[in-house]
């Protein structure tokens, strides 16, 4: 396609996007950091990071048509990465802020974390592979991954989980489907495990 671009990160006015950014670059990779829906239809794979609350990136995704854009290219299947809020919100709606509204690209409720453990879950933990996929390629299984959440993804279809961890409840740190690979987990702050997640999902591409 002419004109397209190489990775596209979406900034919805969030947080620091730098070490997502630093580690696209650092597998010899040139992303565009963006907030046009413009920018994403171009894009040959999208990454969406999670930072911030629901209905924030929610209003903000919106506001800029860059929800429909999501949608548009996970439909003409271009590879999509999700990170942390990233992956909450492509499910139909989150008990965040009250009750809100996502993308709906897939059936399921996004929940708050049980009050028997400390919230938000921050640090590192395991995730179980539950499928084999070209996420996981190079990465053993039980590796240890950096999260910082107080919300996980409850999917109504449990085939998209391809990886579990343990905190509190038995949660979904990893989505699969065609096209789309999320994580609950934070790979830009996972060290060299986390640069293999990106690196895997830029072969996707």
């Amino acid at each position: 396609m002419a004109g397209r671009k190489d990775i596209a990160i979406i900034d919805y006015g969030a947080g620091n996007l730098r070490s997502v950014v630093n580690a696209i670059i650092r597998l010899g990779n040139q992303p565009i950091v963006t907030s046009s829906a413009a920018d994403i239809a171009r894009a040959r794979a999208v990454i969406l990071p999670g930072v911030g609350a629901a209905a924030a990136c929610m209003t903000a995704l919106q506001a800029q048509g860059m929800d429909n854009a999501i949608r548009d290219i996970i439909a003409e299947d271009r590879p999509f990465l999700g990170i942390c809020l990233g992956l909450q919100v492509l499910f139909s709606t989150t008990e965040e802020d009250g009750g809100q509204k996502c993308l709906g690209i897939f059936s399921g409720k996004v929940k708050r974390l049980p009050g028997t453990v400390k919230i938000p879950h921050m640090g590192w933990n395991q995730v179980k592979k539950t499928v084999d996929h070209p996420l996981f390629t190079g990465i053993p299984d039980n590796a240890n991954f950096y999260f910082v959440h107080s919300y996980y993804a409850d999917p109504g279809d449990k085939s998209l989980i391809a990886g579990q961890t343990q905190y509190g409840v038995t949660m979904s740190s990893v989505i699969t489907c065609g096209n789309i690979v999320a994580t609950q987990f934070h790979p830009e702050k996972s060290g060299e495990l986390g640069l293999k997640v990106f690196d895997n999902f830029i072969s996707m591409a």
